[in-house]
């Protein structure tokens, strides 16, 4: 009887160590286990057009060095930055080209879509061409497709990120206003159109923010950062139409992705 107590209480001690190291061993590892790549997903304003500094072998997706993505990811420690972001891309073309480093051991995305989904750039071409009348109407198109068909497109990306990615956080940028209506600009767009377009990026990110909340994901507004450093302000962070670099205008500067875009990622990161 005492030898089998004895033994008794030795396996009670040795269970109890075994489960005592397996227990730090686990808590040890844990972290090692969880998502630390950091994936840099989504249009030209994440793939840093307008910024310069682009890297040779990006081609047409223009990815710059002086990107958020690409900021953020040289001061933090990841185990991988995969920076797949490309100018144009709508939410179809992401879909399809930009996924494919995504997975178990993805943290965080980051992701800016739905601009070019919803004719950005021809509404800012009708604008800058074709007066007034012609730029409010392409404005009311551009809103008519934020609503009905838009958010359909962003349910499917989202969907198919956190499938892929299912422990990442993911957070998704909006966009800054382009202009400051009654700013210092003596020419150029009327301000009835310039504000037409503020209300449509408004419209845009209310739009991709719902979609945002629906999926769990995090949306970072960006348009309080560039107050003041709209396009007609004395310090502009948003490139103006240029003729001798016509990809770049509407587009965020060095200092845009530098001081607007990326405090507002780094405090949701």
């Amino acid at each position: 009887m005492r030898h089998s107590r004895i033994a008794a209480c030795v396996s009670s001690l040795l269970l109890s160590a075994v489960c005592t190291l397996t227990g730090t061993t686990a808590a040890q590892a844990a972290p090692e286990a969880a998502g630390t790549g950091y994936v840099a997903l989504g249009d030209s304003y994440s793939s840093g057009v307008g910024a310069g500094g682009y890297f040779a072998n990006s081609g047409d997706c223009l990815r710059s060095s002086r990107a958020y993505p690409a900021l953020w990811a040289a001061s933090h420690r990841r185990s991988s930055f995969s920076f797949t972001a490309c100018n144009g891309a709508r939410t179809g073309d992401v879909m399809d080209h930009q996924l494919g480093t995504l997975g178990a051991r993805t943290g965080l995305v980051s992701v800016t879509v739905g601009g070019s989904d919803s004719g950005f750039g021809h509404v800012m071409t009708t604008c800058v061409l074709r007066g007034s009348a012609a730029c409010l109407s392409a404005v009311s198109e551009a809103r008519t497709y934020m609503d009905s068909t838009l958010p359909h497109d962003l349910d499917r990306l989202y969907t198919a990120i956190r499938r892929k990615a299912p422990a990442a956080r993911v957070i998704v940028l909006g966009y800054p206003h382009l202009y400051k209506v009654h700013g210092t600009c003596t020419g150029g767009l009327a301000d009835a159109s310039r504000s037409a377009l503020n209300n449509a990026v408004d419209h845009l990110d209310t739009v991709i923010a719902k979609r945002v909340a629906d999926h769990g994901f995090t949306f970072a507004d960006v348009r309080g950062a560039f107050r003041d450093h709209e396009i007609c302000t004395s310090s502009p962070w948003v490139r103006s139409v240029s003729l001798l670099a016509p990809v770049e205008s509407y587009h965020p500067t060095s200092l845009g992705q530098s001081r607007g875009y990326l405090p507002v990622f780094t405090r949701s990161a």
